[in-house]
Order: C-alpha cells, then structure tokens, then sequence
C-alpha cells in the first residue's frame, strides 16, 4: 500500500516534451513569424525543463554544451539527456563503461541545469540476467539515471531489486503494446509519453492524462520527470500543457490504479498485471503552489488530537 508521510518534503514535478525543434510545430507552437533562432527562448518562456534528443544522435561536443547552458533561463530550467545510441543501440552495454563516464561528464558542464540521464535500450534487447548485471556494473551511479526498456520482459522483480538498489529510475513509458504501470524505484519518478497505440500520433484525453496524474500523486516520489514524445500535430504541447493543469488543479477525490509492481508482483511474459482501482485522499488545491521549477505538491497537515500523538503517516 503507498503511503504519504506526514513529515515528506513537497514533490518537484517537471514537465516538459521530447525535443523542441519540430518544423512541424511552426504555426501550431510557434508564431509563424518568429524566426528558428528564437524557438527556443520560446519553448522555455512556456516549459521548464525539456528532454534533450539530439544527443542519441550525434555525440555533443563541449561547444554544444556550452550553448545549452547559454540558451537556458538563468534559473529554473532544467536539461534530461538521452545519452548516445553508440552505448544503448550499439554496443547495447557491451565494454561501454568508458564510454558511459566520458557521457556523464556533460552533466559536470550543465551545473544545477542537469536533470537525468536517460539510457533507451532498443525494442529487441530482451531481458537476461547477464545483461543486466553488464548494465548495472557499467553506469556511472554517482549520476541520475534512468532506463526505458523497450521490451516488456524487463518487467519483472530481479530487474526493479536491482534499479532500487542502485538507486537506477525504471522508465516509466506509455506506448503501444508496454506495460501500463507507474514504476518506482528510487525517490524520483520518470515517465515518458508516447501514444497508447499509435507511436507519437496520439493525442491523449483528459480522462487518460487524469489516470497518470491521480498515479503521479500516489507515488510517494520526491520528484517526477514528465516528458511528452507524441510530437506530431503539437500533441505533445497540447497534452503538456493539460497534464500540468491537472497536477495544479487536483480533484478533492479520485480513483487511482494500483501500486506499482512489487518484488512479489512478476510480470511474466510480458504479461502487465491487471490493474484495480481504489479511492485516494488526494492533495487539497490549497496545498499546492507553483514555483520555477513547477508544480509543488504539499502533504495535507493533520490536526493533533488532544487524547494522543498522531499517526506519522496517512495511507492513499
């Protein structure tokens, strides 16, 4: 059962998209007269935070660098990295350790910009024990990690005790055929959004975004990185957008799914678990504020009884 400490600071949220630079966003995000230089300043005048592509890519060079952190907002604004296919699609983690510390050096040169690190293994890397042990030895665990499997065998309990071990974030990812579960394995939260049948076309309700936020306040997380990759017809600004305002504006009371999957909770076969629902003590509007870096989730107070001490945590 997930629990909300009494005594738990607030919960960062930030959300943001998979990219910023979409000629196809002229016209729909960006004004038609505004020139590509300034789509930038446009982009994080709206979000931010925003989830760095282009260095799967094409490996960034210390000049690229040194414009992230020139192009972004003095303050409150905050990079996640996907780090290169040459260490995930590749070599797939294969005498890539080097390689993973000379990567992880970018997040020494972003500062207090720095978010995650985030490693997408590709759709054919299955789950083995070997592999994950080669994953687990080779990333740099002084940084912030996460993994986004692809496959749905690494849904299983010897790979989410190995990530709470290690402190690794297990990728939480809404996409075709991909378990539908808000995984947690460290103090922060990461999910991506990708379309639930169609690859980065869908655009998702406000019934399907209420689900994911009612899961986001649930968590117990400290801290939850939202990234939107649904880039076509903007619907990844579109659904952005409506994810914060729900996480601004919560119900009195909403229905919830369950946990997250626990060491006891396999999903053999690729097979998701299936998903109840239960009623939530969800956080009152008043105890929510916004600050730079987004959306402040206060835990609700609860009055002392005069008879005796009161309990250190409410159960949601």
């Amino acid at each position: 059962m997930a629990t909300l400490k009494l005594t738990s600071p607030p919960m960062e949220i930030w959300i943001g998209c998979s990219g910023w630079f979409y000629w196809h966003w002229k016209g729909l995000f960006y004004p038609e007269q505004c020139p590509t230089h300034r789509w930038f300043k446009h982009y994080a005048s709206k979000f931010k935070t925003v989830e760095l592509n282009a260095p799967f890519y094409r490996w960034p060079t210390p000049s690229t660098v040194k414009c992230w952190v020139k192009q972004a907002p003095k303050r409150g604004f905050t990079y996640c990295i996907k780090v290169n296919g040459l260490i995930t699609h590749e070599k797939r983690f294969v005498g890539t350790k080097k390689l993973v510390r000379d990567f992880s050096a970018i997040a020494d040169a972003l500062g207090d910009r720095m978010g995650c690190f985030l490693f997408q293994m590709p759709p054919s890397y299955r789950y083995t024990p070997g592999r994950l042990r080669a994953i687990m030895s080779q990333l740099d665990h002084a940084r912030r990690n996460v993994i986004e499997f692809r496959h749905p065998s690494w849904w299983n309990s010897t790979v989410l005790a190995a990530c709470r071990k290690h402190g690794t974030i297990f990728c939480s990812s809404s996409g075709p055929r991909m378990p539908d579960e808000l995984v947690t394995t460290a103090e922060d939260i990461y999910l991506r959004f990708h379309g639930t049948k169609k690859w980065y076309r869908h655009d998702y309700s406000s019934d399907e975004l209420a689900v994911w936020a009612d899961r986001i306040r649930a968590s117990g997380a400290k801290r939850a990185w939202i990234y939107f990759n649904n880039d076509r017809e903007g619907f990844a600004i579109k659904n952005a957008r409506k994810l914060k305002q729900l996480l601004k504006n919560p119900p009195a009371v909403a229905a919830t799914p369950a946990s997250p999957p626990r060491d006891n909770r396999i999903l053999s076969r690729g097979v998701a678990p299936t998903t109840r629902t239960r009623a939530v003590r969800q956080p009152h509007p008043n105890r929510m504020r916004w600050t730079d870096s987004g959306v402040v989730i206060r835990p609700p107070k609860r009055a002392r009884a005069p008879e005796a001490p009161p309990s250190r945590r409410v159960a949601v």
